[in-house]
């Protein structure tokens, strides 16, 4: 994407302010602008860009205000944003705009703050041109014009920070065991950082046999970690986690067997050393039956 396709995701902004709910304001801070006015002004810019219409859109800024884009590059006054904007719409055609608004304040009657996420859809249907935004507004005559503009990289928001202490786990792990079939485990990052991955299998001889995944994530909700697990016949669990100290993890589990069976238990997530993790289920009950605890189950980390 060119310089000026940049500028436009920060145009476009004014859109945002049109889409604004209009949440409720502290009685002491100025009453919001009229809504309508907002609106227009806003549709009045969507019709200029669709249109390509350089000078129209230009017009939706003071005539000395500027922007910086994700470059550095800043532009001041309305006759060199109508040139850029010239510019963008001779070399793209049919490009359509959305608006995520993430805050939109009033410091005073006549001024407004809006924050959040712009997207640039070229007419080929490629992947969106995203950017933060953050503009400052003015009401000159009745009419809300952008004085100041500032674009941001977009990091789409991810869950790393909740995440985080599981870094150690991402690799693939096996079974300490001798002989018999040996269970193995590979875990990931999602591409988004939302997500660690797990999948199993059981080593058969020289083949490895699909023995289900899982899934671990944060629910912002309960704040807290959370997993769900998808077994290879079918069944599937649903796990909350608590941190109980430097080296140990407590899942509580609730489970939906293949045969349909009910199933709680304790899971208990143990780190000795680096590269060695233990669990064991514990307090297990089958259909509101007690059961016996699982063996300790010892897996080495293999890279």
């Amino acid at each position: 994407m060119n310089k000026p396709l940049k500028t436009a995701v920060i145009c476009c902004s004014l859109l945002a302010l049109a889409l604004a709910s209009g949440a409720a304001v502290p009685s002491r801070a100025p009453a919001p602008p009229d809504q309508a006015e907002i609106t227009k002004a806003a549709e009045t810019f969507v019709e200029a860009f669709h249109k390509g219409d350089a000078k129209a859109v230009a017009a939706c800024w003071t005539p000395d205000g500027d922007y910086t884009d994700l470059s550095g590059r800043r532009i001041s006054g309305r006759e060199a944003i109508e040139a850029d904007f010239a510019h963008l719409f001779s070399e793209n055609k049919n490009m359509k705009v959305r608006i995520e608004v993430g805050s939109v304040r009033f410091p005073t009657p006549d001024t407004a703050i809006e924050d959040g996420v712009t997207s640039v859809m070229a007419a080929d249907g490629g992947l969106p041109n995203r950017a933060r935004y953050s503009n400052f507004l003015v009401k000159r005559d009745g009419t809300w014009l952008l004085e100041s503009v500032r674009e941001s990289p977009y990091v789409p928001p991810n869950n790393y920070e909740h995440l985080r202490q599981f870094d150690w786990v991402i690799g693939e792990w096996a079974q300490d065991v001798k002989e018999g079939h040996a269970g193995r485990v590979v875990f990931e990052w999602t591409p988004d950082e939302n997500f660690i991955i797990a999948s199993r299998a059981v080593a058969v001889n020289d083949a490895l046999l699909f023995n289900g995944s899982e899934r671990i994530g944060w629910d912002p909700a309960a704040k807290t970690v959370r997993s769900w697990s998808f077994e290879a016949d079918g069944g599937f669990s649903e796990g909350s986690w608590s941190h109980d100290g430097d080296n140990k993890w407590t899942i509580r589990v609730s489970a939906v067997l293949a045969n349909g069976s009910l199933m709680t238990s304790r899971t208990v997530i143990t780190r000795p050393d680096p590269d060695t993790v233990t669990w064991q289920s514990t307090e297990q009950r089958l259909d509101g039956k007690a059961i016996a605890d699982t063996p300790v189950l010892t897996m080495k980390r293999v890279n």
